[in-house]
């Protein structure tokens, strides 16, 4: 096993449990709120109540005491908790290393490279922007719209693209999206479901160091989210064309946990400045025409 510089939490299950515990509010779950508490979210009795287990147990559990849930506990526990299903899969995930990790597929290193059938697909969009990212929010492909689309943006500074390190430390990402919080929120959400297979990845553990560093990145990172949209609709603030409104669609690959992501315009207004940047058939600026004619 590689040791990396990243400081492991003594359970994980434990410290997803209490993070999933401290983000809901009594009313989240049907109880009533007198307001007077002295730590966030639920207390260990009531989420130990609503699961049918002992405080004694959960406390157990949430500090990494005990390790070794049966599968009923697990469920109702994720019941208690009001569990999606992308987080009932992630704490299942977690249980099943605390409890044999030897048994646990070994991640593979991280691909840096796609298929024919993929890049074949990439170019086939042709004027739909379109990209690959890899299982810790790498870009490993991508096609020419996409590219066009996103080099004002900033996006293609790094010779490494990563979406998570763009939206936390490229200067332009609080202008280029309308609603950082919801991407960044997207990014860190993205790293957790990723940890329990990557962590030991040398890629991951720079990654994660690095965002670590930055207060917005590392209090999100504290609460464990783990819920990935696969669609839905994000605002850009394009240098050269304005706002856009696209509508992304995530579609899982066979290889390794990559994703294909494809954007589209979003309403009549998005597709013409998206054709209109694809296609370079902006209208000229006066400025730029008196430049033209005097040349």
């Amino acid at each position: 096993m590689r040791h990396t510089g990243v400081v492991s939490e003594p359970s994980d299950l434990g410290a997803y449990l209490r993070a999933r515990r401290e983000s809901l509010r009594p009313g989240d779950v049907g109880l009533v709120d007198n307001g007077r508490r002295r730590t966030p979210g639920l207390r260990r009795e009531e989420v130990a109540a609503l699961a049918g287990v002992s405080i004694d147990y959960l406390t157990r559990l949430e500090q990494g005491r005990d390790s070794n849930p049966s599968a009923s506990v697990l469920a109702a526990l994720a019941s208690a908790l009001r569990l999606g299903d992308g987080e009932r899969t992630h704490m299942a995930k977690l249980a099943a290393l605390g409890q044999s990790r030897e048994m646990c597929p070994e991640a593979t290193p991280l691909a840096d490279d796609i298929s024919p059938g993929v890049r074949h697909l990439l170019d086939v969009l042709d004027s739909t922007p379109a990209f690959v990212v890899g299982g810790i929010g790498d870009v490993v492909a991508w096609n020419a719209a996409w590219e066009r689309l996103v080099a004002p943006l900033g996006m293609r500074d790094d010779a490494r693209v990563n979406l998570a390190r763009y939206v936390f430390t490229h200067a332009a990402a609080r202008t280029v999206y309308a609603d950082w919080d919801a991407a960044a929120d997207e990014q860190v959400a993205r790293l957790r479901a990723a940890e329990p297979r990557w962590r030991e990845e040398p890629a991951f553990t720079v990654l994660l160091e690095e965002l670590l560093t930055v207060d917005e990145f590392a209090s999100r990172w504290s609460t464990h989210p783990v819920a990935e949209k696969r669609r839905g609709e994000k605002q850009l603030q394009h240098p050269e064309v304005g706002e856009l409104r696209v509508a992304y669609e995530v579609m899982l690959l066979a290889d390794d946990e990559q994703q294909l992501v494809t954007w589209r315009a979003a309403d009549d207004v998005s597709a013409e400045r998206l054709t209109a940047l694809l296609h370079d058939t902006r209208p000229v600026s006066p400025a730029q025409l008196s430049v033209v004619v005097n040349r």
